[in-house]
């Protein structure tokens, strides 16, 4: 996949052609010519998790750095060992493995965030390096005209949230569901706060930015949720005309009622079985699902969905988190990250998810999951997207799992199997207009997509 800018205007545009003379042979060249008047930018970026990709916070009662350094997902799994590929969308230039040096200033790459000519390209797995500038003679055919783009920098627009964000996972919308192209330029009835024919906002709007650090975080990277982006920051706790619906607020998140579906235009992940990888038909090969391959042979079989009906769990505001090394029993489904809250947690509320469904590889000796080496330049004989046809697939995971595991720094076995997870991706995008909020009778009665009985009531409480 090549990471491009799709729809990049010019609004905000500033000439810069007076300040950036060039020729620019690298990223980094173009970092050391910005700062010569932004002194403390690339000093601010450094101290947020765009670059760190962790942070401090506390999971069961302990205190650790995580981040997407070093979190477990049910996509792609994890970055140790995988770097180059993972690192694709980190805003600095060349983290390849774990010797990247985070102190080095002229690594942040102030481009990718404030491109306004829809031109800037991250290469898929140029270790963040933009075409033309990697090394790679696949990656590097066209070029990026960096001098064009610096004389052409601006304030941040959608295209440059969305070119990352919006590709998570490996392709467009694939991940959040709620996060997809569709909100570059959406109408209201995508998104009604982002929408050109109604409030028309920017991503800054709610993710409120002070000294290059972008309030908000996904549940999976960001259990503690230390940097909250809430609908309460615009309105207030009884912003409804019926004092019913007001009181509905103090139990029901604002979310549940006005985003009835998420992925909306295009169709989402809702489903990975790394199991089935290298298990290929000419039939498999071929079938199609809202757009997207359905079985791909070098990472197994998914499903997709579209206008989906989300599924509701009680939230507080933090989660509960998988990490490296945690013991897992195989017969049952590993929550890598879940909402904590019940209906008797006075902080908590019924909120909306999309919960995607993996089934990955882990060590049937050691009990936790592996952080397998899946990507590889060519030539590569670890990973496991090169040799998963070249040698039978069990000694490919073996092989890979062997060094993701290296990377990782935990014991392997040598053993592996496949175990079901699940992954919790809230869902704060795709909000309806007021008419196309949920009703009454959209979670209560006999048809209400509600499932009272899971949230802990015995029954809809409607009916008492």
């Amino acid at each position: 996949m090549t990471l491009v800018l799709i729809g990049a205007g010019s609004v905000s545009a500033e000439d810069h052609s007076d300040f950036f003379e060039g020729p620019f042979n690298s990223g980094p060249e173009v970092t050391k010519a910005c700062l010569e008047c932004h002194e403390d930018a690339a000093t601010q970026v450094m101290g947020t998790t765009h670059w760190t990709w962790e942070s401090e916070q506390i999971i069961d009662g302990k205190k650790v750095l995580r981040g997407k350094k070093n979190v477990m997902n049910n996509f792609c799994v994890s970055v140790p060992s995988n770097e180059p590929r993972c690192t694709s969308c980190h805003v600095g230039y060349g983290w390849k493995d774990a010797n990247f040096d985070f102190s080095d200033q002229s690594r942040v790459d102030c481009l990718v965030c404030h491109d306004t000519t829809g031109t800037y390209v991250k290469s898929a797995a140029g270790a963040g390096n933009p075409a033309g500038y990697t090394g790679n003679a696949k990656f590097d055919k066209n070029p990026v005209d960096l001098l064009k783009v610096a004389q052409n920098v601006g304030v941040p627009e959608r295209d440059d949230c969305l070119v990352c964000h919006a590709y998570g996972g490996g392709g467009n919308n694939v991940k959040h569901g709620d996060i997809g192209r569709a909100l570059i330029e959406p109408t209201k009835d995508v998104d009604f706060h982002m929408g050109t024919d109604s409030l028309d906002f920017s991503c800054q709007e709610c993710h409120t930015t002070e000294e290059h650090n972008i309030a908000g975080g996904s549940l999976i990277v960001s259990p503690n949720n230390t940097s909250k982006v809430t609908c309460e920051q615009c309105h207030d706790n009884s912003p409804h005309n019926e004092s019913i619906l007001n009181q509905h607020s103090a139990k029901v998140a604002c979310q549940t009622c006005h985003i009835p579906f998420y992925a909306k235009v295009d169709g989402t992940k809702m489903t990975w079985d790394w199991s089935q990888s290298a298990q290929r038909t000419k039939e498999n090969m071929e079938e199609i699902e809202h757009g997207h391959k359905v079985f791909i042979a070098k990472k197994g079989r998914f499903t997709y969905e579209q206008n989906v009906v989300p599924e509701y769990r009680w939230y507080n505001g933090t989660a509960d988190a998988y990490n490296f090394g945690d013991k897992m029993d195989p017969n049952v489904v590993t929550a890598l990250n879940e909402p904590l809250g019940d209906i008797n947690d006075v902080n908590a509320k019924i909120m909306p998810f999309k919960v995607h469904r993996g089934k990955q590889v882990y060590d049937t000796t050691n009990n936790y999951f592996i952080t397998p080496k899946v990507w590889g330049p060519k030539g590569d004989k670890e990973a496991y997207w090169n040799n998963f046809l070249k040698k039978d697939p069990q000694e490919a995971w073996k092989v890979a799992s062997a060094a993701g595991m290296k990377a990782t720094g935990l014991d392997f076995s040598g053993n592996i199997g496949f175990a079901p997870t699940e992954t919790y991706w809230s869902i704060n995008h795709m909000v309806a207009s007021a008419d196309k909020a949920l009703e009454c009778l959209d979670c209560h009665g006999d048809s209400g997509r509600l499932n009272w009985t899971e949230l802990g009531y015995k029954g809809d409480p409607l009916g008492k």
